[in-house]
């Protein structure tokens, strides 16, 4: 096979997670030769507004999608949280890696601990879904609209006298932040905070109609992760997901079969709900799920 040439985001954090893929594919296919093409998103630039605002989910991942689509690159890899849940035309999920943590981060700048925020603690992140779940951890947070990579989050923490801010424990761990944070830190719960659809997995993606390159990526598929990953995007399509309506979901395997909890929150009645399911077949939870919280919500309306 000639040189492979993959696209990613040119931050720190893709390229990384492309490192990850990438040292995947060699263990299995040896002798091939990989060219990483870096590219920067609409998402990377427009750091000042909120995602909701400029288009959601998609910013990351249209520019890299173009090139894949006009054979640039031959394939793609992407954070499976920043995709949308309709693929477009022409491209297909090739491989998904074996999950890595899918909880939220809450960093704080001076305490240890949630309960040691001050009253009225200022939290920093650009998530609707965060943003409604870290005012159910406490009715007091004041949340205000932080973007950027890791560096950016922190530096902005610091310099706006933020008392914390939440980042995916996926891509901390990724960077290696951990082993030398620097901070004090509380990985928050299931409970605490459902994470994005997805969060925490790679998106291998080529174009649907190289089967080549398609049976080439299909060996570091993870099935658990696949089967996992695509009930929580099935319950992202089934509310029309994006970054404008807070939604999260995470489906596990559990001792007596698979749990699946579904997040949603509601900006008019400025509330969340959500629930956990624990069922032996996975399979249409999402959906199902996503239709238990609009109608409870349709409820609490009427």
């Amino acid at each position: 096979m000639k040189t492979v040439r993959v696209g990613t985001r040119n931050s720190p954090l893709a390229m990384k997670q492309t490192m990850i893929v990438l040292e995947l594919l060699k263990a299995v296919h040896k002798d091939v030769t990989f060219e990483i093409v870096p590219m920067t998103t609409k998402g990377d630039q427009l750091l000042s507004v909120s995602l909701s605002k400029i288009g959601g989910k998609g910013l990351f991942v249209n520019e890299v999608e173009q090139a894949l689509l006009v054979g640039t690159i031959d394939f793609a890899v992407h954070s499976l949280k920043d995709m949308p849940a309709k693929m477009a035309d022409g491209l297909t999920l090739a491989a998904l890696p074996k999950r890595s943590d899918s909880t939220d981060c809450l960093i704080f700048r001076e305490v240890d601990a949630v309960d040691q925020l001050p009253d009225g603690a200022r939290i920093g992140t650009s998530s609707l879904r965060r943003e409604f779940q870290m005012k159910k951890l406490r009715e007091d947070i004041q949340v205000e609209s932080i973007r950027g990579n890791v560096g950016t989050r922190l530096k902005r923490m610091e310099e706006e006298k933020l008392d914390a801010i939440v980042l995916a424990t996926a891509g901390l761990k990724r960077l290696n932040w951990f082993e030398e944070p620097g901070y004090s830190y509380s990985h928050l719960t299931c409970e605490q905070c459902i994470p994005a659809v997805g969060q925490g997995a790679l998106a291998v993606e080529c174009r649907s109609d190289d089967p080549v390159m398609r049976a080439f990526l299909g060996q570091i598929d993870d099935s658990l992760t696949r089967k996992l990953v695509m009930e929580e995007r099935a319950f992202l399509a089934e509310l029309n997901g994006n970054c404008d309506i807070p939604i999260g979901a995470y489906a596990a395997k559990s001792s007596k079969g698979y749990q699946f909890s579904g997040f949603l929150g509601d900006k008019d009645l400025q509330r969340p709900f959500s629930e956990t399911m624990t069922v032996e077949d996975i399979t249409g939870v999402g959906q199902v799920m996503a239709r238990r919280l609009l109608a409870k919500i349709d409820q609490e309306k009427a």
